[in-house]
């Protein structure tokens, strides 16, 4: 599979690039409609992306450096070089929540208002993000005998960037609905997301190869163990302190 879609002369254009530009326009092009029915300035939504994705980037790339740390201490030049690769969706969602949550203190916006917009926007640009894996050969997971592998690296795996994608779209458009439904608390479909995706990357991790680990475990399924049990505790919390 080759991971350049187009190259004119030194000037190379990768699937990747491509597939993460198309995830940010539709993503945007989401949230922008949706802001417009919630009456949210879209002013301010374009401001919180240009800062949510800034911050998205130094997250994710200071979580897989945090977890790479014994790579980095002796070659520290290689820490600002994201073109090598290193970025972790987890380190990147901690860094644009931290966005969303400094730009709305400042503008005394809510917060979970602005959070429930853009998560369908964020889980699926995900899922489509998760075809720049496809293309580079990455993010696959053990040798099987499954009917569906793929043949990756000398073997047939199991395609988790496949699984990953499956699982983010089922989530978008539960995402969808869930917003629509009466009853629905500002923030709920936000945490709903958290849960969501998380569920499935608890899973779906255990495939991978290529996992950050701390000491025996997962890093992956150890936050996202967090973000199910905060969220999750969060939405209970809420619900009982306002009954």
């Amino acid at each position: 599979m080759d991971p350049i879609a187009l190259q004119i002369g030194p000037i190379v254009i990768r699937w990747y690039g491509l597939l993460i530009a198309l995830a940010f326009i539709i993503g945007l092009l989401l949230a922008m409609r949706e802001a417009k029915i919630q009456s949210f300035n879209v002013d301010h939504l374009l401001n919180v992306v240009i800062l949510g994705g800034i911050l998205g980037i130094i997250g994710a790339r200071a979580y897989y450096v945090i977890f790479k740390w014994s790579y980095y201490m002796e070659y520290p030049w290689e820490i600002p070089a994201i073109w090598h690769g290193g970025l972790a969706i987890h380190g990147g969602l901690i860094g644009a929540i931290i966005a969303g949550l400094l730009y709305t203190k400042r503008e005394k916006l809510s917060f979970w208002q602005l959070a429930d917009i853009v998560s369908p926007s964020i889980i699926l640009g995900q899922a489509i993000g998760r075809w720049g894996n496809f293309f580079n050969q990455e993010a696959y997971g053990y040798p099987t005998d499954l009917p569906w592998a793929m043949y990756i690296d000398g073997a047939y795996r199991h395609p988790t960037f496949l699984y990953e994608f499956i699982w983010n779209l089922i989530v978008f458009f539960f995402l969808l609905w869930l917003r629509r439904r009466k009853g629905i608390r500002r923030g709920e479909v936000f945490l709903a997301y958290l849960i969501g995706y998380s569920l499935g990357r608890l899973i779906i991790e255990g495939f991978r190869t290529d996992s950050l680990m701390l000491g025996p475990f997962r890093v992956a399924q150890l936050i996202s163990l967090v973000f199910i049990i905060g969220s999750a505790f969060l939405i209970y919390y809420r619900r009982k302190k306002v009954c």
